[in-house]
């Protein structure tokens, strides 16, 4: 157990060998790795004291001043995590999922801690909420950012903020949907690599989200409320005719606009299986349509009032699932794009929720104890760094196993193999399973992992 614990401890050092570079600091480079693999390896509580016990006996001080009090920038080291990420998942065939996760929090003092609702409960609740991005391909999922949203209640009291060293270039009110175009624009800028990005409706009802996308040229399919409203593709403009006055010098649309679960009442519905889960294949029903989304600039027609015109063409999705739940989504993928690949592209977002459950309960991304702005926002990029390297351990793996099973040569009916497993388990149990703490009996009785 001792060597092969070692050999981890070896590859990590390798692995985090080009984010310490872009520390600098011979004291910051000698906590960091200790941190992360404080993260990783066994015991219940990943805040700072318990793993400070474990694995820097008598360096309490010096941990704690490099994540929750040290002076030095992380954005080198979120830029390195993008293109690490990208090395491991990054591609055209790779999605950027854009998400939220809710840390739940007791009192009033930590850094944006408000009553909030945590989509994991259900229900509003005290909480801090992080903004994320996690890029993913094969069902393997690398976490690239996470950024926490500041409530109203704490961006209109400067002293409050000041207290939590929220920085000054954070302290503006900001919207999720404007706080993930702007980490998107990071990790382009970056060098990530994606095909299509993916987000839930607390994102896809924001027209200015949905044409940012866009204007980035963006490829992207995005949740809707059921009452959002659309146009069918076939709207045209025309000139409205006077009745008394003056000639009209604006075009109004020849159709009203209509609620996405109105368009789809007539539409034809198909059973679709996107992927086989845990119980066997995960199937809903489908419809898609053509439509333009009325998201265009506001004009009054006729006796309707205010009407948004219409903006650009996409497809309408919509999901019926086993459990009577109706879902709505609109994608700009093109024309031709076919049922079965839409549903697959807006399902894909599964990958980011397992990875943020595996982050807090393995990796202790919920078990930061302080209350400052940059201790909390370091914590969580040593946590992305940590699951970003049990990704690349699990994937080496995979791949030493599909050299050592592949068959001769000679044989005609050798095929290709994925390049990433197919099932997504438990990611430190897939990866490190020399640690005892890897075996994760309790989180297998959770999650349904192999003990």
């Amino acid at each position: 157990m001792g060597s092969r614990t070692s050999d981890w401890k070896e590859e990590l050092g390798c692995f985090l060998e080009p984010f310490l570079d872009r520390l600098g600091h011979k004291s910051r480079r000698q906590m960091c790795p200790l941190y992360v693999a404080g993260l990783i390896g066994p015991g219940d509580r990943k805040s700072i004291q318990p793993m400070a016990e474990r694995v820097a006996r008598g360096e309490y001080d010096q941990l704690h001043h490099f994540i929750a009090a040290g002076v030095w920038d992380a954005t080198p080291m979120e830029t390195e995590l993008g293109v690490q990420a990208d090395r491991l998942v990054g591609g055209n065939d790779s999605v950027l999922v854009i998400d939220d996760t809710a840390i739940a929090k007791k009192g009033t003092h930590s850094v944006g801690v408000a009553p909030q609702y945590a989509s994991a409960l259900g229900k509003t609740a005290n909480c801090q909420t992080l903004v994320s991005l996690t890029l993913a391909r094969g069902e393997v999922p690398v976490v690239l950012a996470l950024r926490l949203f500041l409530p109203e209640n704490w961006t209109s009291d400067g002293a409050r903020l000041k207290r939590a060293g929220v920085p000054a270039e954070y302290r503006t009110a900001r919207t999720k949907p404007e706080m993930a175009l702007a980490e998107i624009d990071r990790v382009i800028a970056a060098g990530v690599r994606f095909g299509c990005l993916v987000a839930d409706a607390g994102y896809g009802a924001s027209a200015p989200f949905r044409q940012g996308l866009t204007a980035r040229k963006l490829v992207w399919a995005v949740g809707i409320p059921r009452h959002l409203k659309v146009y069918s593709a076939d709207v045209q403009m025309i000139w409205p005719a006077a009745r008394r006055g003056r000639p009209r010098k604006r075009h109004i649309p020849d159709i009203l606009s209509m609620a996405a679960e109105e368009m789809l009442a007539d539409a034809t519905w198909q059973n679709i299986s996107w992927r086989t889960g845990t119980k066997g294949k995960l199937k809903a029903r489908f419809a898609a349509v053509r439509v333009r989304v009325a998201d265009g600039p506001p004009q009054r027609i006729g006796d309707k009032g205010q009407q948004h015109l219409p903006g650009e063409e996409a497809w309408l999705i919509g999901e019926h699932r086993i459990s009577g739940e109706k879902k709505y989504y609109l994608a700009n993928r093109p024309a031709k794009t076919d049922l079965r690949s839409l549903a697959a592209t807006i399902k894909a977002r599964w990958v980011c929720e397992q990875a943020h459950q595996q982050m807090k309960e393995e990796l202790g991304l919920d078990h930061f104890e302080g209350r400052s702005w940059h201790g909390l926002h370091r914590h969580a990029l040593m946590t992305m760094i940590a699951y970003a390297f049990l990704q690349h351990r699990r994937l080496a793996t995979a791949r030493r196993k599909k050299k050592n099973q592949r068959p001769p040569a000679s044989a005609n009916f050798a095929r290709r193999a994925p390049r990433h497993p197919r099932t997504l388990r438990s990611t430190t149990a897939t990866a490190m399973p020399a640690l005892s703490k890897m075996d994760l009996p309790r989180a297998a009785a959770r999650v349904n992992l192999p003990k």
